[in-house]
């Protein structure tokens, strides 16, 4: 499961700016994480708790804010929305689909003490 090394990797941005912003307890996290990420939501949920065990994100919430997809039509040279990779084009049907956004995972906003 990829979801425990990303959230493993949270933790690490998380005493990064612990450190460098001088705080000592996380109580919330909001994340940004692309529908085109391939990360589950509940997975990532799971992981969070298991790995923020005996740290200062111990007990912490996180907030997962799903971002939308979105992409550039090759065919039609149209911005989309883009709710699966394998989508066909809304607009013309082709499948020439550069993905622009919704891949995304970013540590939006944090609570701390």
């Amino acid at each position: 499961m990829h979801e425990m090394s990303l959230t493993e990797g949270i933790l690490r941005i998380l005493e990064t700016e612990a450190e460098r912003q001088r705080f000592s307890t996380v109580k919330t996290v909001w994340l940004d994480l692309g529908v085109l990420s391939h990360a589950e939501p509940e997975a990532m949920a799971f992981c969070f708790d298991a790995v923020m065990k005996g740290t200062l994100a111990e007990g912490a919430r996180l907030e997962i804010i799903r971002t939308p997809g979105a992409g550039w039509c090759m065919a039609c040279a149209r911005e989309i929305a883009v709710g699966s990779r394998f989508d066909p084009c809304p607009a013309c049907g082709g499948f020439q689909i550069q993905i622009t956004d919704g891949e995304q995972m970013r540590v939006r906003e944090l609570e701390v003490a």
